[in-house]
């Protein structure tokens, strides 16, 4: 409710109004309206809405949406809409005598807590859905509902709205005045018509984003709170509710169709509509989104100072002519199966057809009837190469017996030209059967039609030349088949409506030079409609859209009759998939994310799941050089191809590699042992250290990890201390975390020393006790405690400390070395400290299980008992070449300092996010491994953990894969492969400025 019109009453004078006819003490508030004048009452009590209604203003159309809000009150008593509050003379509606204006209407409306929609974000599907179980809810209360004045004439009543085209001049865009007329035209000539004989009822028709009121749970879920104005109750055909609705849910969409389908389907699940009801749903919201725009043009003549019709004409306006562009059959099929509906009318009785004739087909191609060859060019599949190669560069097709034929609804990554892109994502799922030939190839009709088109789409990865055909057998509807990356002579003499027989062998293939850039074969489909297109058809859907569109477009293998056995079984869905996996794994294994990611690929600083949708990947640090590195690849292939055995054999690769890898650490760090992980070089540290030493007692950091095993599960405070945790052993010490924003020593610029000062004292209270500490195990920069950059100072000195004390220091570098910090290949250096042991993890092999514990001559000859150390794969010639390639791609590609600089950039970014959201406390990191600590008051620090979960999942919705971590469990946490660029940092930077926007963030204060 908005507006800018003079309100002529004083909140004084409403109190005192409420007071005398409600019995209610109150202080009143004014809100703006259309045209009643509006007050929000504040109460003890609760608050109220209190409504005057001006001057001829009809008593029997008041009457209407009171007794309308009274009627929903008894049929659906848990429905949030507002409850009328009855006068101290049991009126609804009182008459009082206004001085200036006369006699004027009140009436008192319970208030309705919430966020107006047109405020919320994000505006996602799933409230859209919610949206339309409310407004079916709704209609089913005031399905019986009547009133005298429900047939009244009303300008936003929708079966009127072609009325408006009198006043389309009054918009002042030419582009916009056209396309509003015709559809204004259509609802005259044919969506109105097509209601005929639908269910009417009362509706509240104006079910807009100003008048939904949003809510959200503890977890930032959204629900709808509420339903107000129901000033434009009408009678009227029922789809006209939650088509009026989608209107607006689909504002500030980039897949509008995807909200009015979501908001149809949950209007349909709880209320049912009938066939014809959902085809016209897409329709009749570009009718209202019409209507809307000549209104407000039409009311900023007439009233050019109220800015309430203007509040959403620009996204009304772009989103109309978005929905004129797009295909209105395309999208009708969408919104019906979303209702559960067949796509299309034909599609069931087209497939049943096909299926009863499919032996009496005549072969598309020679050889279908001999050896085939199934290729496997999904996201995962073996002859499809890395994403980034383009498209005929994206397929590998063997040159070996039988006819190669690729998939029908099968994701591939192979489209990447700009005509793939659609507004429901890239479009990856294969909607045809390919069979691959040599150019020139004859291809032939499987049965009689005539020719649709038979054009040259000669754009970049597209068909090149194309024909479809059309046919019309006996006891079926008519249907279409559709040949791509034909021969351009081929088609030349193909007319529309030139007949082809069945056997005919009508076309050809064509070659890479004119069949749109792809290897020689034909794309065959099977389309159940042409929905309107005229040249070309679509052989890729986006995987947002594919239920319908796999039956817009059926299998066409039910024409090539290509045997099933030729076919490899169908891969686990991802329901399979975690139903096995909670049968069959580890019951303690955890998964990232509430919806599940099935991640089937990587290249680079990118992840691919099932369907082709990309993630960039801002928290494997694994991949350390990028997902699947072509020279980690080829290292490791080449070797496993040669030979991979244990370490009792001589090899060059494991002494090569141990060179490389101590050359990088200061002396005297020179001594490698070579296992499988991180966590078995952590143990092996404690081994080391405790025989170096002939101590046990070990001293970490608090909220430290170091590894799964056993004896790594007793120095993990963030393991012994959390979920599941038995508590402290007696053998470990933990020190307090010197953490810069929540420490002890916090703000202080000589923290570093005090914390060093406290480890001192902390060493000598465990030698004086008899339990002088072997060892002190850090991580540089600690990470499952929060990505802490530990104060100047502390860890030089922590390390001459225990040194001093008889100790050794061990620099757990898993996380945080071979150049990720950026400023230094490895986190110690960072503070120029010199540990005695050093261990590495899985990063060293960029996933290859690898990992490594270097150390001084001293410990390591301190190890030398008689008891030998081996790890049978531990340094093996495979662990080893990647190993070496690693260090070589760090080297050849500079990533350390590319880290140093991308990291900075982010970082710098990041820290602007301080100023514009309260939830960000805290930017911290080096290189590439930052931290973002979130708090919802900074003076407190209380930490956000649930809204640092909500922002993960959040991120994962849009594209970027991050994690939470910190014991407190409010720590972003990014930690990229290395090739992560400044592109992708600013990516981040805005989609993480995007969600700290959303609702349930902004609010979080108030938690």
């Amino acid at each position: 409710m908005s507006g800018n019109r003079q309100n002529p009453w004083t909140t004084e004078r409403v109190a005192d109004l409420v007071r005398s006819h409600y019995g209610i003490a109150a202080t009143a508030l004014p809100l703006h309206g259309e045209v009643d004048v509006n007050f929000r009452i504040r109460a003890d009590g609760g608050d109220y809405l209190f409504k005057i209604s001006p001057p001829g203003s009809r008593a029997e159309v008041l009457d209407f949406r009171i007794s309308a809000l009274d009627h929903l009150a008894e049929a659906d008593p848990e429905l949030p809409v507002p409850r009328v509050q009855y006068s101290l003379t049991g009126k609804r509606l009182v008459a009082i005598e206004s001085p200036n204006e006369g006699t004027v209407w009140i009436h008192l409306l319970s208030w309705l807590p919430g966020t107006l929609m047109a405020d919320y974000r994000p505006r996602s599907q799933r409230l859209a859905s919610r949206l339309g179980r409310f407004l079916a809810h709704l209609n089913q209360g005031l399905a019986d509902f009547a009133h005298g004045a429900q047939k009244r004439e009303l300008v936003w009543d929708l079966c009127r709205a072609p009325d408006l085209s009198v006043h389309v001049h009054t918009l002042k865009d030419r582009h916009l005045q056209s396309q509003v007329s015709e559809v204004l035209a259509d609802g005259r000539e044919r969506i109105i018509p097509a209601l005929a004989g639908c269910p009417k009822q009362v509706i509240h028709n104006d079910a807009n984003d100003h008048n939904v009121l949003v809510q959200t749970n503890i977890s930032g879920a959204p629900g709808i709170a509420g339903l107000v104005d129901f000033g434009d109750l009408v009678y009227c055909y029922r789809v006209c509710e939650p088509a009026i609705a989608a209107a607006y849910a689909c504002l500030h969409q980039q897949d509008p169709v995807a909200a009015i389908a979501a908001l149809a389907r949950g209007y349909h699940q709880v209320f049912p509509l009938l066939e014809k009801e959902i085809d016209q749903i897409f329709c009749l919201v570009r009718l209202r989104l019409a209507a809307s725009l000549v209104m407000a043009a039409r009311r900023q003549c007439e009233e050019p100072e109220n800015t309430y019709h203007q509040i959403s004409r620009q996204a009304v306006s772009d989103t109309f002519l978005q929905l004129t562009e797009t295909n209105f059959l395309a999208a009708r099929a969408r919104i019906r199966k979303a209702c559960g509906l067949a796509a299309t009318p034909t599609a069931v009785e087209i497939q049943r057809w096909l299926a009863e004739k499919r032996k009496d087909f005549a072969a598309v191609m020679q050889g279908l009837d001999g050896p085939v060859r199934v290729l496997d060019l999904s996201v995962a599949g073996r002859h499809a190469r890395p994403p980034g190669n383009g498209a005929a560069a994206g397929w590998q097709v063997p040159a070996e017996e039988g006819m190669a034929v690729g998939r029908y609804n099968e994701a591939r990554l192979c489209y990447t030209t700009p005509q793939f892109l659609s507004c429901a994502g890239p479009r990856t799922i294969h909607l045809g059967m390919d069979l691959f030939d040599e150019a020139g190839t004859a291809v032939f009709a499987p049965l009689d039609g005539r020719v649709v088109t038979a054009v040259d789409n000669a754009f970049a990865g597209d068909y090149g030349p194309t024909v479809i055909l059309q046919h019309t057998p006996a006891g079926a509807p008519p249907f279409f088949t559709l040949y791509g990356h034909l021969a351009r002579e081929s088609i030349a003499a193909l007319k529309p409506g030139t007949p082809v027989a069945r056997g005919e062998a009508f076309v050809s293939l064509g070659d890479v030079d004119e069949n749109g850039g792809w290897p020689p074969h034909l794309h065959f489909q099977v389309m159940t409609d042409l929905l309107g297109y005229k040249e070309n058809f679509p052989g890729v859907a986006a995987p947002d859209e594919k239920e319908a569109w796999l039956e817009i477009c059926p299998d066409p293998n039910i024409i090539l009759n290509i045997p099933a056995k030729a076919f490899p079984a169908p891969a686990m869905t991802p329901e399979e998939i975690l139903s096995s996996r909670q049968r069959l794994l580890n019951p303690a294994l955890s998964i990232s994310y509430r919806r599940p990611l099935t991640m089937v690929r990587g290249f680079m600083q990118f992840m691919y799941d099932r369907d082709g949708n990309t993630f960039l990947d801002a928290v494997n640090n694994v991949p350390h050089v990028g997902h699947c590195h072509p020279r980690v690849v080829e290292a490791v292939a080449t070797q496993a191809a040669i030979l991979n055995t244990n370490t009792r054999y001589l090899h060059p690769l494991l002494v090569n590699y141990a060179q490389r890898l101590a050359a990088t650490l200061p002396d005297p760090l020179d001594v490698c042992f070579f296992t499988n992980s991180g966590s078995e070089a952590n143990d092996l540290a404690l081994r080391l250290a405790r025989m170096a030493t002939g101590r046990r007692d070990m001293v970490v950091l608090d909220a430290a990890y170091h590894g799964n095993l056993a004896g790594l599960i007793k120095i993990s405070p963030y393991k012994f201390n959390g979920k599941g945790g038995t508590g402290r052993p007696p053998h470990t010490h933990v020190f307090p975390l010197p953490d810069p924003l929540r420490g002890e020593y916090r703000g202080r610029p000589d923290s570093g020393e005090r914390y060093a000062q406290k480890f001192h004292e902390m060493l000598r209270m465990l030698e004086n006790a008899g339990t002088p500490a072997a060892a002190f195990m850090v991580e540089p920069l600690p990470g499952c405690a929060g990505q802490i950059v530990l104060p100047e100072e502390f860890l030089a000195r922590a390390f001459a400390a225990v040194r001093a004390a008889g100790g050794v220091a061990i620099a757990d570098e898993v996380q945080v070395g071979f150049g990720r910090v950026g400023d230094a290949f490895w986190g110690f250096q960072t503070q120029d400290a010199l540990p005695d042991i050093v261990t590495m993890g899985k990063p060293m092999g960029n996933g290859h299980p690898l990992g490594a514990v270097v150390t001084t001559r001293a410990v390591a000859d301190a190890f030398r008992t008689g008891m030998e150390y081996f790890n049978t794969f531990g340094g093996n010639p495979v662990s080893c070449a990647a190993g070496l390639a690693v260090l070589d791609v760090i080297r050849d590609e500079d990533l350390q300092d590319h880290a140093r600089r991308v990291g900075n950039r982010l970082k710098a970014d990041l820290e602007a996010l301080k100023s514009r959201h309260h939830l960000v406390a805290d930017v911290r990191g080096r290189g590439l491994f930052v931290g973002i600590e979130l708090a919802r008051d900074r003076e407190t620090f209380e930490p956000a953990d649930r809204e640092a979960a909500y922002i993960s999942e959040r991120m994962r919705d849009l594209g970027i894969l991050i994690s939470v971590d910190g014991p407190l469990h409010n720590v972003l946490k990014i930690k990229p492969p290395l090739c992560f660029n400044k592109t992708d940092a600013a990516r981040l930077v805005e989609t993480l400025d995007e969600i700290l926007d959303e609702t349930f963030l902004q609010s979080s204060r108030n938690k």
